[in-house]
C-alpha cells in the first residue's frame, strides 16, 4: 500500500457513516478526551491551579507516553476499516482513547473517596457513574466507528485502569508530602499553586472565606 503524502491532524478528525445517527453521536463521544484536556484541565489551571489537578493532568500525559511507546513496540495494525478512515499509518494496540478515559475514570473515582467532605455518597455515586459510563461509551465508539478492534480497546481500558490507579498511589502516597514545599516554592508563589485536598470541605471553606472577604471589604 502506498503511503499518502498528506496526513490529517487527527485530534478532532473522527469519521462516521453518512446518515448514521448513532455513529454521529459516538463520533462526538470519541472527542470527550479532547474536551477534558482542552476544556477541563486548561480551565482548571487558569482558574484553580490545584496541585491535585495538575498532577492528574500530568498522569494523563504520562499515560499517553506509555501508550505511544507500547504502540511503537507492538506495531499492531488497526482493523481493515482503517483504509476508509485513512488511519492505516498509525498502530492500534492499545487504544489511546480507551486508555485515556479509563485512566480518567479510575483516578477520579479514587480522588472522590479521598475528598470525602466534598462528595457525599449520592453525589459520589452519580459522578463516578457518569465517568465510567463515558469511558465505556468511548471504548464502544472506537470499535463501532471502525478505528479499533475489541481487543485493542479492552487492552487500552485495562492499561488505563492500571496506570491510573498506580499514578494515584504515587501522587497521594509518595509525592503528596512534597506538596507544601511546592506551594512555598518561588514557582508555586508566582503562579499561585495550591493544595486544598487536606481541607475537609473545600467548597464550604472557599464559600465562607469569600463571604468573609466581602463583608470585610464593606466594613473598610
Amino acid at each position: 500500500m502506498t503511503t499518502p503524502l498528506l496526513k490529517a491532524v487527527t485530534l478532532t478528525h473522527v469519521r462516521y457513516q453518512r446518515g448514521d445517527q448513532l455513529g454521529h453521536f459516538l463520533a462526538w463521544i470519541s472527542l470527550v478526551p479532547v474536551f477534558i484536556s482542552l476544556g477541563g484541565f486548561v480551565s482548571h489551571f487558569i482558574f484553580r491551579r490545584e496541585l491535585q489537578g495538575i498532577f492528574f493532568a500530568l498522569g494523563l500525559l504520562i499515560s499517553q507516553f506509555i501508550n505511544d511507546l507500547i504502540k511503537a513496540s507492538v506495531q499492531q495494525d488497526r482493523p481493515e476499516t482503517c483504509v476508509m478512515l485513512e488511519m492505516c499509518d498509525s498502530h492500534g494496540w492499545p487504544s489511546s482513547h480507551s486508555q485515556y478515559m479509563f485512566f480518567f475514570a479510575m483516578y477520579f473515582t479514587l480522588l472522590t473517596f479521598k475528598t470525602t467532605g466534598v462528595w457525599d455518597t449520592k453525589k459520589r455515586v452519580f459522578v463516578n457513574l457518569l465517568h465510567w459510563s463515558m469511558a465505556l461509551l468511548t471504548m464502544y465508539s472506537r470499535v463501532y466507528l471502525g478505528y479499533h478492534t475489541v481487543a485493542q480497546v479492552f487492552a487500552g481500558a485495562a492499561l488505563g485502569i492500571i496506570v491510573g490507579a498506580s499514578w494515584y498511589w504515587i501522587v497521594n502516597y509518595v509525592l503528596y508530602v512534597y506538596f507544601p514545599a511546592i506551594e512555598e516554592s518561588s514557582f508555586g508563589r508566582f503562579f499561585y499553586i495550591k493544595d486544598t485536598s487536606h481541607i475537609p470541605n473545600v467548597l464550604k471553606f472557599e464559600y465562607d472565606n469569600a463571604r468573609a472577604a466581602r463583608v470585610a471589604s464593606k466594613d473598610d
